[in-house]
């Protein structure tokens, strides 16, 4: 007897589904106005040096506000003042002549700045003066907090198997709060940034489970159905973050805002029901029962009362070792696990690099920041939409590869397209995105059906550290235009295409059951010709094998 023969018992996709989705729709909201709050609070407003302790021999303060500037700050070439450097002594005679100072001795500003507070009240940038020679620090905050998100996948990858969905759950839930509102009120640079990297530790457990929690209770029918509506949170939370930042323009005010949600998410844990397949896989079968029934309930079907099934799924062989405790090196320990833990890597780093990357790159459509954030949010929307069709009708990884590929085309299209065709170039460089962004929706959902139950949560876990790798470098290749301008699109292209072409080595798991344990993965059959991998499933598979997985793995290494 398997787990989904139960689910369909007490239907596998009703209310008590969509209100599981409904119930982690709040946490799932937040996690983009996280991930991407340093868009707004790291940003540097223009700012020039403070003249405001300047003296020059008690002549300046005669003058009006206009010629102080004028006598104390270098110009740039289009005539605004320079960020970062002041006249070695004041030059009186810039007032009666139209020279632009340019050969005359600069120092680094002394006496602070002076910061354009129109479009932010304060910034990270605005708090410290993280400018200047300090730049790099505010783009720092991002790499930490994104370290810490790494941490917290490991971690909780591994809690969430050994411990459960829901309790983790709770607990993510929690060190989030705590440590966001925190951060709120950090009175140095360094403790900011140890708090931010607690929240994004905390924040990866909201990310991983409430993906595989609503996998976990969805049938085989449904499952990308339910996992596109719940990446759809994503999008609306990045497009209340563009919302949020607009209204709230102080950063200490801004985090406390997108942090409140989850004081909501609290309350509506008590809810949230554990996940039966984790429960019996752990031999805990009368606690499954339990949800089972409630269910059945919540979707009027007849209660699961057969005394023979619950016997039959009680006695059921989940695990190989009853007191055995699953970790990450169940994920290398056998020659098919480690084929899919190396193939998942590779397609989670580059699928991270390659949406980071072009979210970075892209230019925006001549608008305010706000409003450019809120549309690239919204075009995630038709993105996800059209993955849930594919994802339906050619499969998961033909829709993995098909995304990548086309990414990566875009990409290539794009470095050879004159830039006086901005228009076109525009459409493209958006397609793209919408691609990598349907590349990201699939690899969420095609990773929790490959994982079996048992290590699934660790496997999560591992991709997603893998993925925030990528995340971490893709700014790095975009500074290699220092070298060579196209040398980052072709990177990224690269990058982007050859993900697809390992993403087919991958099995299909379209209307195919999860696998339970590791013998499930270890004794299926495997077809390698033209990278095709298939479960056996009462069906015998006939298969030539080529060296086309070889070759490409080779390739790589």
């Amino acid at each position: 007897m398997k787990f989904e023969t139960l689910l369909d018992e007490v239907d596998g996709f009703g209310p008590f589904q969509i209100l599981i989705l409904i119930l982690l729709c709040t946490p799932r909201i937040v996690l983009p106005c996280h991930f991407l709050l340093n868009i707004f609070i790291a940003a540097v407003p223009p700012h020039r040096c403070d003249i405001s302790t300047l003296d020059g021999g008690g002549l300046l303060q005669n003058l009006s506000l206009e010629q102080r500037l004028t006598v104390s700050l270098p110009v740039q070439d289009n005539g605004i003042p320079k960020s970062c450097e002041v006249f070695a002594e004041p030059q009186f005679q810039l007032l009666s002549n139209s020279s632009s100072g340019a050969h005359l001795p600069t120092v680094h500003c002394r006496s602070g700045w002076v910061y354009d507070n129109s479009t932010f009240t304060s910034t990270l940038a605005t708090e410290w003066d993280l400018v200047c020679d300090r730049k790099s620090l505010s783009k720092t905050t991002a790499t930490i907090f994104f370290a810490g998100v790494m941490a917290g996948a490991i971690a909780f990858g591994y809690l969430c198997d050994k411990y459960g969905r829901k309790n983790t759950l709770l607990a993510s839930y929690i060190l989030s709060i705590v440590f966001g509102f925190c951060s709120a009120f950090a009175n140095s640079y360094i403790l900011f940034t140890v708090l931010r990297f607690c929240t994004g530790f905390g924040l990866a457990g909201i990310s991983l489970i409430s993906v595989v929690l609503s996998i976990e209770w969805s049938d085989v029918g449904h499952r990308a159905l339910i996992g596109v509506m719940g990446s759809l949170a994503w999008c609306v939370g990045n497009m209340f973050l563009a919302g949020f930042a607009f209204l709230v323009t102080d950063w200490r005010m801004l985090i406390m805002t997108v942090t409140c949600p989850l004081g909501f998410a609290v309350l509506t844990w008590w809810w949230i029901p554990e996940s039966a397949r984790w429960l019996l896989a752990n031999s805990r079968a009368k606690e499954a029962q339990t949800y089972l029934n409630k269910c059945a309930t919540f979707n009027k079907k007849p209660l699961i009362s057969s005394k023979y099934k619950w016997e039959m799924l009680s006695n059921m062989k989940i695990k190989d070792n009853q007191e055995k405790n699953y970790s990450f090196i169940d994920l290398v320990k056998t020659p098919k696990m480690r084929q899919l833990t190396l193939l998942t890597g590779i397609i989670w780093y580059r699928v991270a690099t390659t949406y980071y990357g072009i979210s970075l790159n892209i230019t925006g459509f001549g608008l305010n920041m706000y409003l450019t954030h809120f549309i690239y949010a919204a075009i995630e929307f038709p993105a996800k939409l059209m993955a849930y069709f594919f994802l339906n009708k050619i499969g998961r990884r033909k829709c993995q590869a098909g995304t990548l590929l086309l990414t990566g085309t875009c990409i290539f299209i794009n470095i050879f397209m004159p830039k006086d065709l901005w228009h076109v170039r525009s459409v493209i460089a958006t397609l793209g995105k919408g691609l990598s962004e349907a590349a990201f929706t699939t690899v969420f959902l095609y990773t929790t059906e490959i994982y079996p139950t048992v290590v699934r949560q660790n496997g999560v876990g591992y991709t997603s550290f893998v993925g925030r790798l990528g995340v971490a470098v893709a700014p790095l290749i975009l500074l290699l235009e220092d070298v060579w301008t196209l040398l980052p699109q072709i990177i990224l292209s690269s990058v982007a295409i050859f993900s697809g072409l390992v993403s087919l080595l991958l099995p299909e798991t379209l209307n195919v059951r999860l696998p339970e344990t590791i013998d499930d993965i270890e004794k299926s059959s495997l077809c390698h010709e033209f990278g095709i991998v298939l479960y056996q499933s009462n069906v015998h598979v006939t298969c030539t094998c080529t060296r086309l997985a070889i070759t490409l793995v080779s390739l790589h290494l």
